[in-house]
């Protein structure tokens, strides 16, 4: 049966870039359910993190769902490089290039889970054509390119609108940009389940002292999960 429990996903974004590795395993031991990797290019977005090689050095210190989200454009040419690398998830945006279903065809031929990813300005009908294509679908509740910024709230709309394209498809709603426990309610409520934090989880604690990450964890899984319990109800 398809999970819709909120899955919280931090981003290594967020985490010690000199310990990557050690950063991966202390979150995954205070109980984040996937761990969310920000590839950016400076050409898609204003900002420049991570290639392949860093996908594969951490691979091996990431034992729950390597989740891996790709602010490049073109796209298509580093799908095979990144999937290779070790890729459980790989999502790539509607607006990164003009063959959207070739894309997501071409993530499952690699042996990943197709996400695609909807800019702040972009509509949820802009995927009403491949929603048998995904796997995933993530809402950008942030301008992408860097972390830290403040959650717009315009796009919780536009998770519930999802919600019902999806209907009863064992498709990922996820949240990547200013998720805390205080806008976690709402986007569980409207029907989001996987939501990445990067400042929110990683702010207090470090890997010689990771408790702050698991009280930052369990924060925002316990307001998420109070909201869609409340919605179900």
């Amino acid at each position: 049966m398809f999970d819709r429990r909120p899955k919280i996903a931090p981003s290594i974004l967020s985490a010690d870039f000199a310990a990557f590795g050690a950063e991966c395993e202390a979150v995954e031991a205070q109980g984040a359910d996937w761990v969310h990797v920000d590839v950016m290019d400076g050409h898609f977005v204003p900002n420049i993190t991570f290639g392949p090689q860093t996908v594969k050095a951490i691979r091996p210190h990431i034992e729950t769902v390597m989740d891996v989200h790709l602010m490049i454009a073109p796209v298509d040419p580093y799908i095979a490089a990144f999937a290779e690398a070790g890729a459980d998830v790989l999502t790539a945006h509607a607006e990164a290039g003009p063959h959207l279903d070739r894309t997501l065809q071409a993530i499952r031929a690699a042996g990943c889970k197709a996400g695609v990813a909807l800019n702040p300005a972009t509509p949820a009908e802009a995927i009403a054509y491949v929603m048998d294509r995904i796997d995933l679908v993530c809402v950008m509740t942030v301008n992408p390119g860097f972390g830290g910024q403040s959650f717009i709230d315009a796009c919780v709309p536009k998770v519930a609108r999802l919600r019902e394209m999806i209907g009863d498809r064992p498709i990922h709603i996820e949240i990547d940009g200013g998720v805390t426990p205080q806008t976690a309610p709402r986007l569980t409520a409207a029907g989001a389940d996987v939501l990445v934090a990067g400042s929110a989880v990683f702010k207090g604690g470090s890997v010689a002292q990771p408790g702050a990450y698991g009280a930052n964890i369990r924060a925002i899984r316990e307001a998420a999960t109070a909201a869609a319990r409340s919605d179900a109800a």
